[in-house]
């Protein structure tokens, strides 16, 4: 298998991303302006708080950048927040909101496992803390010893 070439484990993680990561795209737009339009807030203000962080990892998810991947989780949360209080509040839309905690779950669950096995895949890791420490440690001892020379 070539360096660029990705496996099936880690091909089902993009898939589910993206489905999550689109699907979302796709129902908050249809759900806030077309299904339950909102009267209480206005257009621009509910495409500023719901939509604009959906499209910040657009362009990195379309180039398939696992870094982008990572941190889309932090975005994602906003609508699994979303969908969770209004899971409390507002029985009515129970079903978009399930949909939107589905789609979040998916999003959230994909973009992980992709990040983590894609970036394997391309030899990307991320060091483990005591190590990095340690390294620092030996590098400060090492100055320390030879200042003097």
């Amino acid at each position: 298998m070539t360096n660029t070439a990705k496996k099936p484990i880690t091909k089902r993680f993009q898939v589910a991303a993206l489905v999550g990561y689109f699907g979302l795209l796709i129902l908050m737009p249809l759900w806030l302006f077309v299904l339950s339009p909102r009267d209480d807030y206005s257009f621009a203000f509910t495409f500023c708080l719901y939509i604009v962080p959906l499209l910040l990892p657009l362009k990195g998810i379309i180039q398939d950048k696992p870094y982008t991947y990572a941190w889309a989780n932090f975005i994602v949360m906003i609508y699994f927040i979303h969908g969770l209080t209004l899971l409390w509040v507002s029985p009515d839309e129970r079903l978009w909101v399930v949909l939107e905690l589905i789609l979040a779950s998916c999003m959230f669950i994909g973009c992980t496992y992709y990040a983590r096995h894609r970036g394997q895949e391309l030899g990307l890791k991320v060091g483990k803390l005591k190590d990095d420490l340690a390294n620092e440690k030996a590098a400060q001892e090492y100055h320390r010893q030879h200042k003097d020379d």
